[in-house]
């Protein structure tokens, strides 16, 4: 039922595309030539005896949309498809159409077609399909929390995989999922976890499958009992149901992990780090000269002042070396503006800086709160011990402790260190917890984008260069 549910919707949602991409070319000719708004700017034609012209364009125009669309996954369930990689997915099909659009125009040399129209309809169809899948999207989140529309499973195995998938479907009810129950040969008739209770042994599954109407099963074994996947497959196989694998590895594999073929042999990769890739590195190590030679010369007149102030506020040297780790696990200095009292090498490595640390000098705490202390690690950047956007270093004794204490903490230094970092415009500062900090830190690893990279030094400049957790 929900697989025949699920067609007719996608057939109701490529009509709808259609008129509304359609309908957004008529609303943006209006606009271009008869609106009473923008008549004192462009030139007028007559509205409806013109626009019949562009109907031939039209007729391959929304195709082309459709067809993108598609190929740009906008047509998958939506269940729990993300509602910002769709909305980033319909950016780039529109983008992709409206190229077509100019390419056909050229090359079909169609005549009165403006520049301000393309671009008038390019804005309209954008906004008219955005909003048109947000409301589809609520409409049937609404519908499915009503308990309308369900998709009806059962899990087979119960692991720490499985623990994850019912508290992430208890968690998002619009997703429109019932749990019937779990097979399990390990647990008795009693069990039961947030009130999914265990329906039977792996020997009743195909029993069960044959004589009810379940639209999906979900396979959670635990590692140990990986020897029963292929019985399990054929036997979900065998009464037609939909399939899915959610693996007790989850925690060590990547989101959108990077898989190879290996002459008809699928090989996964642990771990998948965008920046080894040489493009990658040469774009981001360019930037990080060009970004750092400019804030250098931007920044100066401020880091004159800071050194003043740093040395008047107490004896000892403007600038404070310390030992922290890096690319590939090599030691680097790494520079500051000193904010604290000159000390023992046993006092400085005591631990973290605290709320009221007694350490730090006046102008320390202003230049700490404000993160202008951290001003002369652009020649840090400049030199490449760090970059401009990445995790942050940590010190030697610290990074023996974490490593042993904190699965994947040693992954940071598959990249070089960053002055700012996803962590940190998301609060992780200071005295934080390390753990949230290095969750951060990995998926900043696995999914760097040099949009990504932009997006931080933007959230760094209106929240992250003060901070209540920076002492």
């Amino acid at each position: 039922m929900i697989k025949e549910n699920q067609k007719y919707l996608n057939r109701l949602h490529v009509v709808i595309d259609a008129v509304v991409i359609y309908c957004s070319f008529c609303f943006s000719y209006y606009l271009r030539f008869e609106c009473a708004l923008t008549k004192y700017i462009f030139p007028q034609a007559p509205y409806w005896r013109r626009l019949w012209q562009y109907q031939g364009m039209l007729l391959v125009l929304v195709p082309v949309y459709l067809i993108l669309y598609a190929k740009f996954n906008l047509y998958k369930p939506k269940r729990y498809q993300n509602r910002s990689a769709e909305y980033k997915n319909l950016i780039k099909a529109n983008t992709c159409a409206i190229l077509f659009m100019l390419i056909y125009i050229v090359f079909m040399k169609i005549e009165h077609v403006p520049r301000s129209l393309i671009i008038i309809f390019y804005i309209i169809s954008m906004m008219a399909t955005l909003i048109e899948r947000f409301v589809i999207k609520s409409f049937l989140q609404r519908t499915r929390k009503k308990g309308h529309n369900l998709k009806h499973i059962i899990i087979i195995g119960f692991s720490t995989a499985a623990e994850a998938y019912i508290d992430r479907i208890k968690a998002n009810p619009q997703w429109g999922y019932m749990i019937h129950g779990i097979f399990d040969d390990n647990l008795n008739e009693n069990f039961q976890y947030k009130n999914i209770y265990c329906i039977g042994k792996i020997r009743d599954l195909e029993k069960f499958l044959q004589n009810s109407s379940m639209d999906e099963v979900a396979i959670t074994l635990s590692l140990k009992e990986y020897n029963k996947l292929e019985t399990i497959v054929n036997m979900c196989e065998k009464s037609g149901v939909h399939t899915k694998f959610i693996p007790d590895y989850y925690k060590f594999i990547p989101t959108n992990p990077v898989t190879e073929d290996l002459n008809g042999l699928p090989v996964i990769n642990i771990r998948n780090v965008p920046l080894t890739n040489t493009v990658n590195k040469f774009i981001k190590r360019a930037i990080d000269i060009v970004g750092s030679l400019v804030c250098i010369v931007i920044f100066s007149p401020i880091m004159a002042v800071v050194a003043i102030l740093v040395k008047r506020s107490s004896p000892g040297p403007i600038i404070f070396c310390q030992e922290r780790v890096g690319l590939h696990n090599k030691p680097f200095k790494m520079y500051k503006f000193r904010s604290m009292g000159v000390q023992s090498p046993s006092k400085e490595a005591k631990a973290w800086t605290t709320h009221n640390d007694p350490r730090v000098t006046p102008v320390g705490k202003v230049i700490r709160k404000t993160s202008l202390d951290e001003l002369p690690q652009l020649f840090n950047v400049l030199k490449g011990d760090m970059s401009l956007i990445g995790p942050r270093p940590e010190r030697p004794l610290f990074v023996e402790k974490f490593k042993e204490e904190i699965p994947r903490y040693m992954i940071k230094h598959q990249v070089r260190p960053g002055m700012t970092g996803w962590a940190q415009v998301c609060g992780f500062r200071g005295d934080t917890s390390i753990e949230g900090r290095i969750e951060h830190d990995i998926f900043y690893i696995e999914n760097w984008t040099l949009a990504f990279d932009i997006k931080i030094l933007f959230l760094t400049v209106f929240k992250g260069f003060v901070n209540k957790n920076a002492y």
